[in-house]
């Protein structure tokens, strides 16, 4: 299996190289998710606050299994824990609470879906009210 060329790390100087798709090494990768983490905010500052929760456990109760799952090609009974946004909402406080923007889904295949829109690090906003 072909691996992806070397390139060099983004952090300013650094001598290493990496394969990682963020763009940077090991050492500098850990330290520029910390500081994406501190910058992001609190789950509630990013809407997901009391009013969330209920309708999230509202919304499960209605779409219990992940819909990933049901139309792979060889369908997957699992249940659903996440409220996912069809489309990232970046902030857009319509886009965020729109039902025909939410689906079912399991953490893995939730976890797959964000991982590939967001690379290595999201590009979230706080929600404008």
């Amino acid at each position: 299996m072909s691996r992806k060329p070397l390139r060099p790390c983004k952090y300013p100087n650094c001598p290493h190289v990496t394969d990682d798709r963020s763009g940077y090494c090991p050492t500098h990768l850990k330290q520029e998710r910390k500081q994406y983490d501190e910058s992001r905010g609190t789950a509630a500052q990013r809407g997901y606050d009391a009013r969330w929760q209920k309708y999230r456990r509202m919304y499960l109760n209605t779409h219990p299994l992940c819909v990933e799952c049901l139309v792979k090609e060889t369908p997957v009974i699992r249940e659903a824990t996440v409220v996912d946004h069809v489309k990232p909402h970046k902030g857009d406080y319509k886009l965020f609470w729109n039902p025909a923007n939410h689906q079912a889904l399991c953490k893995e295949c939730h976890d797959t879906k964000t991982a590939s829109e967001d690379g290595a690090f999201g590009n979230e906003k706080k929600l404008r009210g």
